[in-house]
């Protein structure tokens, strides 16, 4: 068993672990970056699958992700735009295809109102929510209380309405059943984005992407970390005090005078603390839960939908796969498509056998872009639910009632503990860009700490 002592243990190396670790060491401290996982990057994963570079985990990069963005100049990478040329596709309630442009799905008149109407609302609504704070609203309690789809359904009998104007936090973002969070976690979500109305726009939220992948952030980062990072080492005990922690894995000890846990809460424990947590963040972390979504990625001898005149940009809330894009990577001959199968339709493709869930899966993308699309030369699933050390996707939200009665206790050091991951971002909230924020935030609490 190796011993070490650092001014700062951080479990956790991923974009928010990493950030803290840079920001720490820029000032004088001294760190260890202890990592589960035999690689960094958290959520974020670039890997080459059968030949094909994909990205597992998180890629897009929004104009409003200002740290991310920051991050990613200061480190010398490259974007480029994700492709939009052409139509996109929507697939109605009775199966039609429509194509359209814009981010007016091509509904009815009269659902394309009330779609309008209640977005106009929302987006009121959002901007008096600080996304740092959502529960000091002063209708905070009465909107944690209604499920985001009782909301909806009290505005309008309008089935296809409601539908669309729930996916955008719901399928889309939470990757949970619409029954199963608040209007306010779902506020919460457009608030982290600007507005509900940016959630809905695909060529906003998802605008950019880096040339070789996100995951080239952590990447970096770790590199000026250094011989600090270590990986393989999952934190199995956290003793600590007023003096300090001691973090122990199978092989190492780390003393230090702060802790920061880097890394989903659904995992927090995976860790005997000694001695144990206060009752508050018992109570607090047993509200948390991960989404589930799978990521689908489709690799083709070319991007055919080009050929169509499509932008590979596809929506429909009665498809198994619920939304698509054009994922080519830069300077790719092959095209690639991506889609997603959330919540409840992950949970029922799982029960089938790895062959009959491609098959369905591939169904449902040849609905958007016709039987080409149902013989990639590359076929992979991004399966986070089954990730030992992430548990779902994409983050971890709270559950009806959780986020007013809570969430003000989310990022609230104990002692030397200090807590800091996307989940618990408000702008930039299950983005890198919040990963980046709260790295950069519990630094500088222990950095004012230290100057205390």
């Amino acid at each position: 068993m190796s011993e070490l002592t650092r001014d700062v243990v951080i479990i956790g190396a991923g974009a928010a672990g990493l950030t803290a670790a840079n920001e720490l060491r820029k000032a004088g401290l001294s760190v260890a970056v202890l990592e589960a996982r035999d690689r960094v990057g958290g959520r974020l994963w670039t890997d080459v699958i059968d030949g094909a570079m994909l990205e597992i985990g998180g890629q897009w990069v929004s104009p409003d992700q200002h740290a991310l963005i920051e991050t990613i100049d200061e480190l010398g990478l490259e974007t480029y735009d994700r492709y939009r040329e052409g139509d996109s596709v929507y697939v109605g309630p009775d199966g039609t295809l429509s194509r359209f442009t814009g981010d007016v799905f091509p509904v009815s008149a009269e659902t394309e109102r009330v779609i309008a109407e209640i977005t106009a609302e929302l987006d009121a609504m959002v901007a008096e929510i600080d996304p740092d704070r959502p529960w000091a609203h002063p209708k905070a309690a009465e909107w944690d209380s209604v499920s985001w789809e009782a909301w909806l359904r009290a505005k309008t009998d309008d089935d296809e309405a409601v539908l669309n104007l729930a996916f955008p936090t719901g399928s889309a973002m939470l990757t949970k059943p619409i029954h199963a969070f608040s209007l306010l976690q779902s506020l919460l979500m457009a608030a982290s984005a600007g507005s509900y109305s940016h959630l809905v726009d695909a060529d906003f939220i998802l605008d950019k992407r880096v040339v070789g992948g996100l995951q080239q952030v952590p990447i970096l980062l770790a590199e000026r970390i250094g011989d600090d990072v270590f990986l393989g080492q999952p934190v199995r005990s956290l003793e600590w005090s007023d003096e300090g922690v001691t973090a122990t894995t199978e092989t190492q000890t780390v003393r230090a005078r702060y802790a920061i846990l880097a890394h989903a809460p659904v995992l927090y424990s995976r860790i005997q603390f000694v001695p144990a947590l206060p009752r508050r963040q018992h109570q607090l972390h047993q509200h948390l839960s991960m989404g589930f979504v799978i990521k689908v990625h489709a690799v083709y001898d070319r991007p055919f939908w080009r050929e169509q005149g499509l932008s590979g940009t596809a929506f429909s809330p009665y498809e198994l796969s619920h939304e698509a894009y054009d994922n080519t990577n830069h300077g790719d001959e092959r095209g690639t498509l991506v889609g997603f199968v959330s919540d409840r339709h992950a949970d029922d493709v799982f029960t089938l056998s790895a062959e009959e869930r491609k098959e369905r899966i591939l169904e449902s993308l040849s609905h958007y872009y016709g039987e080409e699309a149902k013989n990639p030369v590359v076929y992979y699933e991004s399966d986070w639910g089954s990730e030992e050390w992430t548990r779902g996707a994409y983050a971890a939200s709270f559950d009806l009632g959780g986020l007013h009665r809570y969430g003000a206790d989310l990022r609230t050091a104990v002692g030397p503990i200090h807590f800091a991951c996307s989940d618990m971002a408000g702008a930039g909230y299950q983005h890198v860009d919040g990963a980046i924020r709260m790295g950069r935030l519990v630094a500088a609490n222990i950095l004012e700490e230290t100057r205390a």
